[in-house]
């Protein structure tokens, strides 16, 4: 056996104490799922939602709720109001091809 590879056996035993595996999960990372399992939770509705008592959650105002179904029921839908979010040139980039 050369030095070489009693050099490389070695730094290879000295690592190897580094593989931790979690015992729950078989995973060497121990937040693995971690991101799935937030995503999940997101996206649930809470079925009791805490608001105060005076105040409506967003988007729940009925009267213009009931207004934009007669109006779309009559085909008398209002138009987008264009609005200009800022004055003067702008820079924007340039470059790339773009597909041919």
């Amino acid at each position: 056996m050369s030095f070489r590879s009693i050099g490389v056996a070695a730094v290879l035993l000295l690592t190897a104490g580094c593989n931790t595996v979690d015992p729950r999960t078989g995973s060497v990372d121990r937040s693995f799922g971690e991101a799935v399992a937030w995503n999940k939770a997101a996206q649930i509705v809470n079925p009791d939602p805490a608001y105060p008592a005076d105040a409506m959650p967003a988007g729940s105002d009925g009267a213009k709720a009931a207004g934009a179904s007669q109006r779309y029921r009559t085909d008398k839908v209002k138009q987008v109001e264009r609005v200009q979010t800022s004055t003067g040139s702008g820079g924007g980039s340039g470059g790339g091809n773009g597909p041919q």
